[in-house]
């Protein structure tokens, strides 16, 4: 009989149940779990469900009986899958579920951008409109998204969706080629992505070739009106960086949902950025809508099903 343990039963939502395994196994699960409670708690487990949690070659190691890691996300940096392949212990992952709420996600947070929503939300709460004396007042600068190019670093599912959304909207859309990579038929150079593009969208993954992807040198190179959207993963723009350029003024403004650590920490670089009037930063909710997460607790079931019958499905390897 397999035990399963689930480390972080609360960051899938516990108004949501689990279905039930057919296969014969002992379920598990923690709210959530400390870094040192983690071998402690994955001693006797075949199979360790996890988020967010950070899964090293050295705790690894201590867990000689685990079989497989499943992750209940796309992301799955916090994991030593190389580690983890030479051990025989198998990585699966969430594929494709949320892309359509992320994507809904950004929009919203371009449109509040571009439209300046929040400053006028403010100023209307403040009975400003009252005082004005006009039927409106057009105080902040309003833009529409149509005609302006969309650059998306990141040609996957989220990324696709993000560009039928644009098209919806009449925008120009470009996906970037890896940065040093030539330009192709379907991608455009990176630097000229940054370079062109009013609106830049990070929709590629987190790892060694993307941590700090978009720093100092890459803000120099954007336009000044341009906006950097993340919802993505935290690391993949240095935050320090992403600081220096709203206050500097080099780009117009950011919407972010994801940070470097989350949560973050109250006088990291991003929860200053956070407190400027060109910065929208959310709590790591754009995967979170209802119908997302129920596919994804589906899905994560079916993982572990197709595991315990032979048949493993959205394998990982490195």
């Amino acid at each position: 009989m397999a035990t399963v343990v689930c480390l972080e039963r609360d960051s899938l939502g516990a108004q949501f149940q689990l279905p039930p395994l057919s296969a014969p196994h002992e379920w598990r699960n923690y709210p959530t779990t400390l870094p040192e409670q983690i071998v402690v708690r994955l001693r006797d487990a075949d199979i360790a469900v996890v988020n967010k949690i950070i899964l090293n070659e050295k705790i690894l190691a201590q867990l000689p009986k685990l079989k497989l890691i499943a992750v209940s996300a796309t992301g799955f940096n916090n994991i030593d899958v190389s580690a983890a392949n030479r051990m025989g212990i198998q990585v699966c992952n969430i594929q494709n579920y949320a892309g359509i709420g992320v994507a809904e996600h950004i929009f919203m947070l371009i449109l509040a951008l571009r439209r300046n929503l929040i400053k006028y939300r403010q100023k209307v709460q403040t009975n400003y409109w009252q005082q004005c004396g006009q039927f409106c007042f057009t105080d902040f600068p309003i833009d529409n998204l149509h005609g302006q190019t969309l650059g998306i670093i990141g040609a996957g599912d989220l990324g696709q969706h993000v560009a039928k959304l644009a098209q919806a909207f009449g925008m120009k859309i470009q996906f970037a080629a890896r940065e040093g990579q030539p330009a192709d038929g379907h991608k455009v150079e990176f630097q000229n992505v940054l370079q062109t593009s009013d609106i830049l969208v990070v929709s590629c993954p987190l790892n060694e070739q993307t941590r700090n992807l978009i720093a100092r040198e890459q803000f120099a190179q954007m336009k000044s009106n341009a906006l950097l959207i993340n919802a993505a993963r935290g690391g993949i723009v240095n935050e320090q960086a992403l600081l220096d350029a709203l206050t500097e003024q080099q780009i117009a403004g950011a919407g972010f949902d994801v940070s470097d650590n989350e949560p973050p920490k109250e006088d990291s670089p991003l929860m200053q950025a956070a407190q400027l009037d060109n910065c929208i930063l959310t709590p790591h909710i754009a995967w979170a809508a209802t119908e997302s997460r129920e596919t994804l607790i589906a899905q994560l079931i079916e993982n572990i099903q197709g595991f315990l019958d032979g048949h493993p499905r959205h394998i990982i390897t490195i």
